[in-house]
């Protein structure tokens, strides 16, 4: 007889990466303060290949309203104020010869709503791929029992498991929506 933990941490497995997905997603956003993540998507060009904007030069944040990028080869301060003006972040940056700075403005209220929409649509995009885990998880389980002979309390009882853990996965996917949605609404 197999083993129907298997599906259950399968499940698992898939529901965490989704959960992971919309934290590194989340982080992205930009929520008034200032955040180094909002630069993750940048590439540079270096020595004629796209490398990420945090290999080629070290992002700090002073103070909840700045950015600063200093890059560890001067050479880089043009093309990197290229990459961050031609980004979608938005900010206009500040280059004074030696470090790029990036003044993030506060939000206005319309902004902030909308920006709370966006993070609710990443919040239900990532519960749809925590109920689709369950979903899969589950019609393995059923399958199991006409091919491997599994019997049927056993299945019941792994469907089960497979509800709790989904049940903790969307909880935990609520938490993190309504933790971002507290720092947005944040003046």
């Amino acid at each position: 007889m197999i083993d129907l933990n298997i599906f259950v941490d399968d499940a698992r497995e898939n529901m965490e990466r989704a959960v992971e997905h919309l934290t590194e997603q989340l982080s992205r956003v930009r929520a008034g303060k200032a955040n180094p993540k909002i630069l993750d998507g940048i590439f540079v060009e270096y020595y004629g290949n796209n490398t990420p904007l945090n290999q080629v030069a070290t992002v700090t944040t002073p103070d909840a309203r700045t950015i600063v990028v200093a890059p560890w080869e001067k050479n880089l301060l043009k093309e990197i104020e290229k990459a961050i003006i031609n980004s979608p972040v938005g900010i206009t940056p500040e280059n004074n010869g030696e470090v790029i700075r990036l003044g993030i403005p506060p939000l206005t209220e319309d902004r902030r709503r909308d920006l709370v929409k966006q993070v609710k649509s990443d919040a239900e995009d990532a519960k749809i791929s925590v109920r689709n885990a369950r979903r899969d998880a589950i019609e393995a389980v059923r399958k199991s029992i006409k091919t491997d002979s599994v019997p049927e309390d056993a299945a019941k009882d792994t469907e089960a498991k497979i509800q709790t853990v989904h049940d903790k996965y969307i909880k935990r996917i609520e938490e993190v929506f309504g933790d971002k949605e507290k720092e947005i609404m944040t003046v």
